[in-house]
C-alpha cells in the first residue's frame, strides 16, 4: 500500500502534517479539513480559485492543455459523434448508454416535456418586457409548488423523477419565456421531434403556419447544448451545490444556479460578444478595435476571445466553429451587418501575431453567439439557452453531492477586518 504523502505547515515553530490527496487527473490537493481544529487557523482564498470544495467524477478540465472531459470522454468527440441526450445520460449515470438504454432515456425525457397547465397562468403574472432569465428563475423555482411528488431529496426515486423533469421541461420553460416576451402564443412541445428540434419549434413556430425545423440548425442547437452541458465547479454549479448542501429541494437549487448564471461575468459571455459586434458596427472599423485591444494603456478587450480557464485554446470552439460556418452558409450574412463584422473580425484576429502570441483565439461563446444571432434569437435569449444546456450538469453535480457520505452544509470562513468589540453609545452622545 502506497505511503500517504503529507505537506508540512509550520506556524510559530509548531509543525502540522497535512495529507496530500492524489486525483486521477489534475493537480494534487492538500487536505486542510483538520487545520482549524489543530492549529486554529483558516486558509484564505478569495474566489476559491485554489480550493477544491468537493471531489467529483463528472467533469475534468485541464486549462493548459485545452482539455475538457465528461466522464472521461473528450468534448470534441462527444460534440462531433454524439448528441445532447446521449451526453446527458453519460453525465447523469457515468457511462454512455447502450442503444436500448438511450432509447428508453430519450422516451422518458420526451414524455415529460409538457409543463403543468396551471403554470401558464404563472407566466402571465410577469410583465411582457420581463427579461426571460427573470421569468426562468421564477418559474423554475415555482416548480416545487406544482410537482410536490419530486421534492423529497432523501427519496432516490423522487430525485430521479425531478432530474428527468428538469431536463425535459427546461426547454419548454425557456421557449415559453421567449414567446411571452414577444407577445406570441405558447407552443406546446411535440413528441415526434428530437430535443433540439423541439426547442426550435417551440421558439419559432406559430399556430397560423407550418414550421419545418432545418436539420442544420437543429444540429447546431444540439451542439450548443452539448458544449455547454457541464463545466466542472464553475460559479453556477458551485451555487447549486451550496444551495443543495442545505437540503433545499431540486427546483430551488436549479433556480439558484440560473440566477447565478444570469451574471454577465458567467453566462452572459456570448451576449457580450454580440454587444461588442454591435459596438464595432461595420467591417471598416475592425482595425480600430483590434488596435485598442492591443494597446496596453486601453482597458478595452475583445469579447469572445481567450478564456479564463483555457490558456491555449477552448476545445469546444473548434466544433462550434464548424456549426457556425454551416449555419452562416445556410442562412447567409448579406443582410446582417453583425455577422459580416463577426466573420471579418475572426479572420483578422486569428491572423494577427499579437493574438497568436497571447493565444487569444475565439472561444465557444464567440461562435455560439454568432449562431444564435443568425438563427434569429434576441441577445436576451442567449443566457436562457445556456441555462437549458447547463441544467443536466447542475443536476448531475446535485445528485453526486447528495450521494456523498461526506456531505455537510457549505460554510465558507472569512478574514474579518472590521471593528473589534465596542460598547453601544446612546444616540444623544454620538
Amino acid at each position: 500500500m502506497a505511503e500517504t504523502r503529507t505537506a508540512t505547515l509550520t506556524i510559530d515553530g509548531t509543525s502540522y502534517e497535512l495529507p496530500i490527496l492524489t486525483p486521477t487527473a489534475g493537480p494534487e490537493v492538500i487536505d486542510v479539513r483538520k487545520l482549524y481544529g489543530q492549529a486554529g487557523v483558516f486558509t484564505y482564498d478569495p474566489g476559491f480559485t485554489s480550493t477544491a470544495a468537493c471531489d467529483s467524477t463528472i467533469t475534468f478540465i485541464d486549462g493548459d492543455k485545452g482539455e475538457l472531459l465528461h466522464r472521461g470522454y473528450p468534448i470534441e468527440q462527444l460534440a462531433s459523434e454524439s448528441h445532447y441526450l446521449e451526453v446527458c445520460y453519460a453525465l447523469l449515470y457515468g457511462d454512455l448508454p447502450s442503444a436500448e438504454q438511450l432509447e428508453e432515456f430519450e422516451a422518458l425525457v420526451t414524455n415529460h416535456t409538457m409543463i403543468h397547465e396551471q403554470m401558464h397562468n404563472f407566466f402571465r403574472g410577469f410583465r411582457r418586457d420581463a427579461h426571460p432569465m427573470a421569468t426562468m428563475v421564477g418559474v423554475v423555482g415555482a416548480m416545487s409548488a406544482f410537482y410536490h411528488d419530486s421534492t423529497d431529496i432523501n427519496d432516490e426515486n423522487q430525485r430521479e423523477v425531478a432530474s428527468i423533469r428538469l431536463i425535459a421541461k427546461m426547454p419548454t420553460i425557456a421557449a415559453m419565456a421567449y414567446k411571452y416576451s414577444i407577445g406570441q402564443p405558447f407552443v406546446y412541445p411535440r413528441n415526434d421531434l428530437d430535443y433540439a428540434s423541439n426547442f426550435l419549434h417551440m421558439c419559432f413556430s406559430v399556430p397560423a403556419a407550418e414550421y419545418e425545423v432545418n436539420p442544420i440548425l437543429a444540429r447546431a442547437m444540439d451542439r450548443i447544448f452539448t458544449l455547454h452541458a457541464d463545466h466542472e465547479q464553475n460559479a453556477s454549479t458551485s451555487t447549486v451545490r451550496l444551495a443543495s448542501s442545505s437540503g433545499a429541494n431540486p427546483f430551488a437549487c436549479i433556480a439558484a444556479g440560473i440566477a447565478c448564471l444570469w451574471g454577465p461575468a458567467h453566462g452572459g459571455a456570448n451576449q457580450a460578444t454580440l454587444e461588442m459586434l454591435k459596438e464595432i458596427g461595420t467591417v471598416d472599423r475592425i482595425p480600430e478595435f483590434i488596435a485598442r485591444a492591443k494597446d496596453k494603456n486601453d482597458n478595452y478587450r475583445l469579447m469572445g476571445f481567450g478564456h479564463r480557464v483555457y490558456k491555449n485554446f477552448d476545445p469546444r470552439a473548434t466544433v462550434m466553429k464548424e456549426s457556425a460556418d454551416e449555419v452562416l452558409e445556410l442562412l447567409g450574412v448579406e443582410d446582417n451587418p453583425l455577422l459580416q463584422v463577426a466573420m471579418e473580425l475572426e479572420k483578422q484576429a486569428v491572423a494577427d501575431p499579437y493574438f497568436q502570441e497571447k493565444k487569444l483565439f475565439p472561444n465557444v461563446d464567440f461562435y455560439s453567439g454568432i449562431i444564435l444571432e443568425a438563427m434569429g434569437f434576441p441577445t436576451s435569449m442567449f443566457t436562457p439557452i445556456f441555462a437549458v444546456a447547463r441544467t443536466v450538469g447542475w443536476i448531475s453535480q446535485w445528485k453526486e453531492q447528495l450521494a456523498d457520505p461526506q456531505l455537510k452544509i457549505g460554510r465558507p470562513r472569512q478574514l474579518y477586518m472590521g471593528e473589534t468589540q465596542r460598547d453601544y453609545t446612546d444616540i444623544e452622545n454620538r
